[in-house]
């Protein structure tokens, strides 16, 4: 398979795995009840929100019990109603305690109220455990423990995407809460050939992650490829998919995200229908999809739920938008500088009019302009969110208008740097990609004029043609002429004519079911 990214294993700083301090290696549970508690109690030394519990049942004094947990990240109700009162009021006296292991078995399948509970006898996974925010319960000579699921703490509640608002379509949103998340994706999707493959990431962290695809219509390469990256990526501490898509990406050094990211589970389910693979991580509302194509940059969600002549519009519109946002500028520093002949009379003596004053080249006027729109639109989108769009339009305006009556910039360069920042927002999905091929076709532009913005054009379409997303063309369906490979790309096609998913991510199942037009009689 092409495009392998190869992710090199940290080394300094003691971030890998052999370097990393084992508290309990040459360990093992000891069968007294006591010195397992002062184990945690050494191992989570100066951890406050540790706590340890000591039962004893009503009916025979002679069994204790140990309930080890962390504070914040059990749900107490169930751990009182489910394990606490049941070990104090059943009756042992009717069991043969004369074997623990058999006293312990019984207890997890006649005594405790909670589903999932599983038997272990690994330090390791016991200080696991308590770490994901599960209960151990011990049993005072018993060499093992009893591992609760009784996980419980607050979480976000599900809300619209602030990234991904739409006027039409579901307004919920994924949360931190990978369960939840994955919760969600099965309400949407309820079909046994959904599967969920968890695992962890980060030495340190250890942060749960889960593949999700269509065991019918995901490509096994691409699920195994996915895989072998994920095992390669050595770091101690993930804290969103973004990480991950950093490490794992092919062109680590293009400026074009080669994931998806979307954190609206009606637009992930689409995608895995389609055949691509999604990964979620608990505490990140992003789902991050591969393979990823340039086509999706300029699809929206709201695009399926309005009418298929305003949705393939829009699109347009988007594509128009990013076309016109590198070249803008670069055509106009270019005819200006080198091919006035171009440029209509009356409009060159109105832009020559406007320059007469200004005493900087072209080219720096564009760049500090651009520069002062970009900083206007970052501080925006730091500052709170009442008073960031007007900071956004009043400083963009004040401040070109000041501008221009200072003499620094010319009118036209007003309208050229206004026009570029509208069309970038048409694209929030390529906002860095857009403003890095700006700056490098406004570089040639002012070096080789139109020639140069050409050149840069022709680079950027070789670029794009030699990037791969996991195996597969970064350009699926640009420029196809097979009619099914564009009626969901620059146009979006009604339903009943969209009859395939796309060649090379749907290819083990191109055959959309139900896709055929309805009959309707008159």
């Amino acid at each position: 398979m092409t495009g392998v990214t190869t992710v090199e294993k940290q080394t300094a700083g003691g971030n890998s795995k052999d370097s990393q301090k084992n508290t309990t290696s040459g360990q093992t549970p000891s069968k007294s009840l006591d010195e397992m508690m002062n184990l945690f109690r050494q191992i989570f030394k100066d951890d406050g929100t540790l706590r340890i519990r000591v039962l004893n049942n009503e009916y025979s004094e002679s069994l204790r019990f140990g309930l080890v947990y962390v504070d914040g990240m059990v749900d107490k109700h169930m751990i009182q109603e489910g394990v606490i009162k049941p070990l104090m009021a059943f009756d042992f006296t009717r069991m043969d305690d004369g074997n623990t292991a058999e006293l312990m078995e019984k207890i997890r399948t006649q005594v405790i109220n909670i589903t999932d509970v599983v038997a272990s006898t690994d330090l390791n996974e016991m200080i696991s455990a308590i770490i994901a925010g599960k209960t151990l319960l011990l049993l005072d000579g018993y060499a093992g423990v009893l591992n609760i699921n009784a996980q419980g703490w607050e979480t976000k509640a599900i809300t619209e995407p602030v990234t991904e608002k739409s006027v039409y379509g579901p307004r919920e949103g994924f949360t931190e809460s990978l369960l939840v998340n994955l919760t969600q994706i099965r309400r949407r999707l309820q079909d046994p050939d959904l599967k969920f493959i968890f695992s962890q990431i980060g030495t340190r962290s250890n942060t749960q992650i889960c593949i999700c695809y269509m065991e019918s219509l995901a490509s096994p390469s691409i699920i195994k490829e996915l895989q072998d990256r994920l095992k390669q990526v050595d770091i101690d501490l993930i804290l969103d998919t973004a990480y991950l898509s950093e490490l794992i990406r092919d062109e680590p050094f293009s400026p074009f995200e080669m994931t998806g990211s979307t954190e609206r589970p009606d637009s992930l389910v689409s995608k895995m229908m389609e055949g691509r693979v999604a990964l979620l991580i608990e505490g990140s509302p992003y789902a991050m999809t591969v393979p990823y194509l340039f086509v999706e940059n300029f699809q929206a969600s709201s695009d399926y739920y309005i009418n298929y002549y305003f949705g393939s519009f829009n699109r347009m519109l988007r594509m128009v938008g990013a076309f016109l946002s590198i070249s803008i500028p670069a055509l106009y520093v270019a005819l200006v500088t080198f091919s006035q002949e171009m440029i209509p009379t009356q409009l060159l003596l109105s832009i020559a009019t406007s320059r007469v004053a200004v005493p900087f080249p072209t080219v720096v006027e564009a760049v500090f302009m651009l520069t002062i729109f970009e900083i206007l639109r970052e501080a925006g989108e730091r500052i709170p969110t009442y008073i960031g769009q007007a900071i956004s339009i009043v400083g963009a305006l004040v401040l070109g208008q000041a501008a221009v009556e200072a003499r620094l910039v010319s009118a036209p360069m007003i309208i050229v740097v206004g026009l570029t920042g509208i069309m970038t927002l048409l694209n929030p999905r390529l906002t860095g990609p857009l403003i890095v091929v700006r700056a490098l076709l406004l570089i040639a532009s002012f070096m080789l004029g139109v020639y140069g913005y050409f050149l840069g054009i022709l680079g950027l379409v070789i670029h794009l043609m030699s990037l791969r997303s996991f195996g597969v063309s970064y350009m699926l369906g640009i420029g196809s002429i097979r009619p099914q490979d564009i009626k969901d790309t620059a146009i979006r096609a009604p339903w009943w004519h969209m009859h395939l998913r796309p060649a090379m991510i749907g290819a083990r199942n191109r055959k959309r079911k139900g896709s055929s037009k309805i009959e309707r009689r008159p």
